[in-house]
């Protein structure tokens, strides 16, 4: 299989949305097994922190600004990773937006913003790093999505529809890519610990989670750590060249329950 897969030891990889979360952990996750990593995000001083520390561990990091939303930040952040890193192998689609809400009241430029950010950021980092990958018949092009892709919630409409959105062109990508060498995964987390809806007003976020409950989407009070997102990217990317893990979906387990 290695002579007609062939890869180059050495994989760097590419994050958006790396300061902090999912990306934080799937930096020092990819960083574990060997890989070389681009940190990409809006919070410049986060990332020179988690860089910081992943270069004590020994990891080879390279940092820059990334506005997903701005096709100059794009083009810039892509040229700062192949000059820093080399050829890249791997990106990492994790910069993700949502705000709560009822959707008829909600501006019309909230849901835009989100689209904008969850699928078109998505899609303008595609453009700047799969080109290559498919002239060098290789590469994996991970897309982080979320469970509202396929069980919308309430009070979360925009986002709920860019990741539906999200996965829609992944899905398309996927079948665009076959027999290119190059993979494109989706990798679906359920409840997650981040810092996402962490400056939401309190009653707003208090009615969002009422109708996770209302609709029996919130079924117990677990959720997952962003280590899990992060080791379940890591096994998409760590597979061997003829494999292709198309989609995961991880969800929290639920507490034990302790006979009475």
């Amino acid at each position: 299989m290695s002579s007609r897969y062939p890869r180059p030891e050495r994989r760097p990889a590419v994050i958006s949305g790396a300061s902090s979360g999912i990306g934080a952990a799937t930096a020092v996750a990819l960083v574990a097994a060997g890989h070389p990593v681009g940190l990409g995000a809006r919070r410049l001083d986060r990332l020179e922190e988690l860089a910081s520390t992943l270069r004590e561990s020994g990891g080879e990091v390279v940092v820059a600004p990334l506005d997903v939303t701005d096709e100059e930040s794009v083009a810039a952040f892509a040229a700062a990773m192949t000059a820093g890193l080399g050829d890249v192998e791997t990106l990492v689609n994790n910069a993700g937006v949502t705000g709560p809400g009822t959707i008829h009241r909600v501006d019309s430029s909230r849901i835009t913003d989100e689209l904008d950010l969850n699928v078109v950021g998505a899609h303008r980092l595609v453009r700047a790093f799969v080109p290559a990958m498919v002239e060098r018949q290789r590469g994996d092009v991970v897309f982080v999505s979320s469970d509202v892709a396929v069980r919308a919630r309430p009070f979360m409409a925009g986002y709920a529809a860019s990741k539906w959105g999200l996965e829609g062109l992944a899905h398309a990508m996927q079948m665009e890519l076959e027999g290119t060498g190059v993979r494109a995964s989706i990798v679906r987390p359920g409840p997650t610990w981040s810092e996402m809806g962490g400056d939401w007003d309190v009653d707003l976020a208090a009615d969002v989670l009422n109708g996770w409950v209302r609709f029996g989407l919130a079924r117990h009070s677990h959720f997952l750590k962003p280590t899990a997102i992060a080791e379940a990217i890591r096994y998409l990317v760590d597979q061997p060249r003829g494999v292709h893990v198309n989609l995961i979906e991880v969800n929290p387990e639920a507490p034990v329950e302790v006979p009475s």
